[in-house]
């Protein structure tokens, strides 16, 4: 079956009301995976191997990839010849459902929700990172938040991301939340921390104050 077929199948199954849904990619042959990896480039996948990672937005949603976009490189990928299996990677969330609900007091995404939680009310943007409780986890890991561009910096276990609110560099809190419980859904285990965060930022046609870490901006 096409990926633009499979792709129509999954968004039948999806629940109404749906607001984000990851899909796993994965190329019948591995050796086309480089070419995939730039037809999907307007999806922003993240990658792991020859096996791709797409995040889509209902079209209700202001900011993501399409279910249109994400349709339209599908679409490129057929007639190009270049088949695969095409799955959903998670549950996906839906309108109603409660936007900081978590697995549980040590999961990451709880661990993420009560750090949001004790941040000044006029934060801006922070510098954050997981440590994963194992070098086994960073693979799937940061495939898991390829949404946040995660670094590895910190050590050999640990991923580095930025978050923003109002200004500055990263993605929102609530994507942050969600690659959180993507890892946990795995159980994927680790410590997660803020290192820096910047409040009561009013920028003048600028992207405001930023930080330097061992040279990098």
């Amino acid at each position: 079956m096409r990926l633009s077929e499979q792709w129509s199948e999954v968004l039948a199954e999806l629940p109404g009301g749906w607001r984000a849904a990851s899909l796993e990619l994965a190329p019948d042959d591995p050796g086309s995976a480089d070419r995939v990896a730039l037809v999907l480039g307007p999806a922003a996948p993240g990658r792991q191997g020859s096996a791709f990672r797409v995040d889509v937005v209902s079209e209700s949603q202001p900011y993501g990839t399409s279910a249109a976009l994400f349709r339209r490189v599908l679409l490129r990928l057929d007639e190009e010849g270049i088949g695969g299996r095409l799955t959903l990677a998670s549950r996906p969330e839906a309108d109603g459902e409660d936007e900081l609900s978590v697995a549980g007091p040590g999961a990451l995404a709880a661990q993420w929700v009560g750090l949001l939680a004790s941040l000044p009310p006029d934060w801006s943007h922070l510098l954050g990172q997981v440590e994963l409780d194992s070098s086994d986890y960073v693979d799937r890991g940061a495939l898991l938040m390829a949404p946040t561009n995660p670094s590895l910096r910190g050590g050999p276990s640990s991923l580095q991301f930025r978050a923003a609110r109002t200004v500055g560099y990263g993605v929102s809190a609530g994507m942050a939340r969600r690659c959180f419980e993507r890892l946990d859904g795995e159980q994927i285990t680790g410590q997660v921390s803020i290192l820096h965060v910047v409040s009561d930022a009013r920028p003048v046609a600028t992207q405001g104050p930023v930080w330097r870490r061992g040279g990098s901006v």
